[in-house]
This record gives C-alpha cells, sequence and structure tokens, in this order.
C-alpha cells in the first residue's frame, strides 16, 4: 500500500507538488563572492531533487544585502544578476521537484561583528543573557524605512519568479524581523503598526498583499509563520489564529507553522517559557488547531524523521509535512523511506547545559552536514559537536571579513 505521503497535492495556485514532503529552509551560509549562489550551492540542491523530495524551499535569501542572518547568506536585490539564480533554480527543479525562495529580512537578529543595518520595529536588543553582545543594537524603523521594506520583498519575490523559481515563501517566523513585528515584546510602536495584533500584523499583510499583485498568479507565495514564540507574553496561538483568519482572506498557497525565535530556540525543540513540545513533530498540536479554521494549506515543520510521524502529521488534517534537519542527515529519505518504511533519519541535537551553545553548535553540526553534501561528499552522521562549532566559528570569521569587503563596495 503506498503512503499518502506520496500522493501529490495541488496547490490555490494551481501547482502541482509531487509528494506531500517538504525541505523546509535552513541556513545554509554558503554563499559565493558577491553573495549568490554557487557550484556547490547547486551539488546540494540536485542532491535533495534527486532525494525525491516534492518540494524544496531555500534556506533565507535575504532581501537587503546590508542586512543579513549571516555572513555566508545569500542576496537577491531589484539590481541582482539573475544567472546564478536561473542556475541555482534549475537545480533545484531536477527530478519534477518544485522549488521555492524563502526571502527574509533579519531585523535585529544580525551579529554585531557583521556590520549592517540592523532594524526592529523599536529599539529592544536581544537578551541571550551573556551572549546579547554578539548581536547588534537595533534601531526603530521609521515609516519611510516600513516603506523600502514592504519594495524590496517585492522586488526579491519578482526576481525569484524572473529567475525560475516556482514561488517564494516569506519568513514571518523565528524572531527575523517580520516576526519582531508580530510580537508585543518586541514590538512597543506606538503607531498603525503596533499595539493591537491587527496592528502588529499589518506589516506581513501588507507584503502578501504588495508581492501577490505583482507575481503571476499561478506563482506561489507562501508564508512560514510561528505557532507561538515560546516566550512570557510573546507572540501566542491567538495571536496566530487571528493571523491566519486575515491571510484566509488573501491569495496564500500555503502556510508553514513552526515556532521560537534566537531566544527560544523552539524550532530545535526547546523554549523559553518552559513549555513542553512533541518528541517528533513539535508543533502539531498547534498546527490542528490552526487548520480548522485556515482556508490555505498548512505545513508543519520541526523534528520529523520517520515516515509513520509524517503519515500522522497528514492524518491530522495538515496538508505538507515539512522536515529539515533529517534531510540535512540524509537527502534521500524519500526515496529510502519508499523502500524501508521504519528507517529514522539520525538525530543530531546537541545537549549540553548552556542551551544558548548547544543550540548554535546544533546549527554547526547542521551546516556542516549542508557543506559536506555541497562538495559533493555523504553526510557525517557522527560529526562532533566541538569540532563543527570551532570550524563554524573558523568559517564565520573568515566569511565575515569577505562580507564585510561586500558591503564596503
Amino acid at each position: 500500500m503506498t503512503s499518502a505521503v506520496f500522493s501529490p497535492f495541488t496547490l490555490p495556485c494551481g501547482a502541482q507538488l509531487p509528494n506531500r514532503l517538504a525541505k523546509a529552509a535552513m541556513e545554509e551560509n554558503m554563499s559565493d563572492e558577491g553573495q549568490v549562489p554557487g557550484p556547490n550551492m547547486l551539488r546540494l540542491y540536485q542532491r535533495w531533487a534527486e532525494g525525491g523530495t516534492g518540494l524544496l524551499i531555500t534556506g533565507n535569501v535575504m532581501v537587503d544585502g546590508r542586512a543579513m542572518t549571516g555572513p555566508g547568506g545569500i542576496v537577491l536585490e531589484k539590481n541582482s544578476a539573475l544567472a546564478p539564480f536561473e542556475a541555482w533554480a534549475k537545480s533545484a527543479k531536477k527530478n519534477n521537484t518544485q522549488a521555492w525562495m524563502q526571502i527574509n529580512h533579519p531585523g535585529r537578529q544580525v551579529y554585531a561583528a557583521m556590520g549592517g543595518d540592523v532594524l526592529s520595529p523599536s529599539t529592544v536588543p536581544l537578551d541571550l543573557g551573556k551572549h546579547s553582545h554578539l548581536f547588534g543594537k537595533p534601531r526603530a524603523m521609521t515609516h519611510k524605512d516600513i516603506e523600502h521594506l514592504i519594495q524590496r520583498f517585492v522586488d526579491t519575490a519578482l526576481k525569484a519568479e524572473q529567475a525560475g523559481f516556482d514561488g517564494i515563501q516569506i519568513h514571518g517566523a523565528h524572531g527575523y524581523l517580520i516576526s519582531q513585528f508580530l510580537s508585543p515584546l518586541t514590538n512597543k510602536r506606538k503607531d498603525e503598526f503596533g499595539g493591537s495584533i491587527e496592528n502588529r500584523m499589518r506589516l506581513l499583510i501588507s507584503i502578501i498583499e504588495a508581492v501577490r499583485a505583482q507575481v503571476a498568479p499561478t506563482f506561489a507565495v507562501a508564508v512560514k509563520l510561528n505557532s507561538a514564540d515560546f516566550q512570557r507574553g510573546g507572540f501566542d496561538a491567538d495571536d496566530a489564529k487571528i493571523v491566519i483568519l486575515a491571510m484566509n482572506k488573501l491569495d496564500v498557497d500555503l502556510v508553514e507553522l513552526s515556532g521560537g525565535s534566537y531566544e527560544s530556540p523552539a524550532m530545535q525543540g526547546t523554549t523559553a517559557d518552559g513549555r513542553t513540545l512533541q518528541r517528533e513533530a513539535y508543533f502539531l498540536d498547534f498546527a490542528k488547531e490552526i487548520a480548522q479554521i485556515a482556508t490555505m494549506p498548512i505545513m508543519t515543520t520541526g523534528g520529523v524523521r520517520r515516515l509513520a510521524v509524517a503519515e500522522d502529521v497528514l492524518a491530522n488534517g495538515i496538508d505538507v509535512v515539512g522536515m529539515g534537519t533529517a534531510l540535512a542527515m540524509n537527502p534521500s529519505l524519500p526515496n529510502d523511506w519508499k523502500k524501508n518504511n521504519q528507517l529514522s533519519a539520525h538525530d543530531p541535537v546537541v545537549r549540553w547545559k548552556d542551551k544558548t551553545l548547544s543550540s548554535i553548535a546544533t546549527m554547526a553540526v547542521i551546516k556542516r552536514q549542508l557543506q559536506r553534501m555541497g562538495e559533493g561528499k555523504q553526510p557525517k552522521l557522527n560529526a562532533s559537536p566541538i569540532f563543527s562549532l570551532i570550524n563554524d566559528r573558523i568559517r564565520l570569521k573568515k566569511l565575515t571579513k569577505r562580507y564585510q569587503a561586500y558591503l564596503a563596495r
């Protein structure tokens, strides 16, 4: 009997996903000189396409080169050369796979060492205890900044479409800029972009409307949204429901539900407010509630490593199952499940006493697998967290120097 996981799925825009499995965005930090995708990135995405995942969502692509989540990030702006992005889309779409570009602005989650423009709805810096100094101090955005930002999302979406991507995903989760507007902990504004959730979601709604008005009707427009921040007093499930009800009135093709931020890395299974998440499919309970009120398809990501769990997600009324880490550990997992439905992907989560360091080390281990695949190698399941972390720091130092030269130009 074929699993429901491998059945095709048609989106509101008419595009068809070959199956219900999506590679959720993971930050690759693998750009070439000039913050563009190069041969390693192409190899990595071709590997995933050949591995049988129906939808590939890229790691976050920046709408503004002056504000980056990491120094090896990719930037796509109005005047960017299209050729590297055309090549990227082509490699990701091998095997009839759908390829979407996740587009993002980090807001205040910018490393201080990198420099650039640290924006936020308000001047609330990141609170990571003794690690807080690692991040830049944000300045509150003006109305002009907000207008420019909306236009940047439109410009990047249009360029992604021209490059041959099948859609875009607007990143409104994980504590990045749109998420900062949504959260009362970071949004202390007194104007029409602050206060009530209706005001705090105004930026996200404006971006969706502006993008949808410019791209083709057959081009997918998706949103990544936190089910909650998992911080006391933050954006919560009730807020998420109000945002979903507003998005029901717009042409949104898919909403991916995740959770957390740098301060509360729920996307890695850890929360700052002490709430426990399921061991696998972390956000399924939230997604089930949301799916009952959403008119657009729903995807949930976080901790799925086994086919039985993916099937359970679909059985609970969710349309698409997102996987990140599992596909970093085994890019051919969907194809392998067809041969062995008991197979489980390796879990690399680091559990040290220092939660911030554990989170950074986990990300370093995962990124190391992406780099290995980009070099044409197999993932290394027993990668040392300490070695990966040190290696990542050295690599980031070099990339930071390169990025500073890019900024100066």
